[in-house]
């Protein structure tokens, strides 16, 4: 079963998963990164630029999912470097660190919680995160273009693609498909016919908005809806 909340960190959402069948869903893209509790060990899931099917037997997690471009800041790594990955936080912080971090979220009741504060000790010593990267994201949630949004940044295209890859793992027009990818299982979820699903989540019509599930999911929209994913 999944459950989730909103973060006392800005953005963010804590989450848990205890699934209940031996099926173990796909995990889409969606611009985020997560730091990850799993029967003793402390992960960091990279951001994905397609659907990642966690390998093995169904097993209970819990997480804090940072909004998006803000994990690179409190974790010490660009984003590109754990693109499409998921690897241990002792890979990227001192393992003695780590190891205390672990022992603090084995002895406590609920460990979603551990993981915020962890996340809110680690934001008290980042600091704020750049307004820039959440204005583009803002931007290119609503559909408006790369093009257009990098001019009201002001930044060139280079300039941009260098900012996303370090803040987001990819450049801004992966993150744009993503998150248009997320508006369209939101509308498509709420009972919105696909046709009106691929117009209103800005694709050129039906045929397109197939394409890009297919290509970011891994499935078309129906088997993936109709899996919960």
């Amino acid at each position: 079963m999944y459950a989730e909340r909103p973060s006392r960190l800005a953005g963010a959402v804590v989450w848990t998963n205890s699934p209940t069948g031996t099926g173990v869903g796909p995990v889409l893209p969606d611009g985020c990164m997560d730091l990850l509790w799993c029967e003793g060990r402390l992960l960091v899931a990279g951001p994905d630029t397609r659907a990642h099917v966690p390998e093995g037997p169904a097993r209970s997690w819990a997480g804090i999912r940072f909004f998006p471009g803000t994990a690179p800041a409190l974790l010490g790594v660009p984003a590109h470097e754990l693109r499409d990955l998921r690897v241990e936080l002792a890979d990227i912080w001192p393992a003695a660190r780590v190891r205390r971090l672990r022992d603090r979220l084995a002895a406590a009741p609920d460990p979603a919680t551990g993981l915020e504060d962890i996340a809110l000790d680690r934001a008290a010593e980042a600091g704020a995160p750049d307004p820039v990267l959440r204005r583009l994201v803002e931007c290119l949630d609503e559909g408006r273009q790369v093009s257009a949004t990098a001019a009201e940044l002001g930044f060139g295209g280079r300039r941009l693609h260098r900012r996303c890859l370090t803040a987001f793992g990819y450049g801004p027009k992966t993150l744009a498909r993503i998150l248009r990818l997320q508006r369209a299982l939101a509308l498509a979820r709420s009972g919105t016919a696909y046709a009106e699903t691929a117009i209103r989540a800005g694709y050129a019509d039906q045929p397109h908005l197939a394409r890009e599930v297919r290509e970011l999911a891994g499935m078309p929209l129906g088997e993936l809806l109709a899996g919960g994913g």
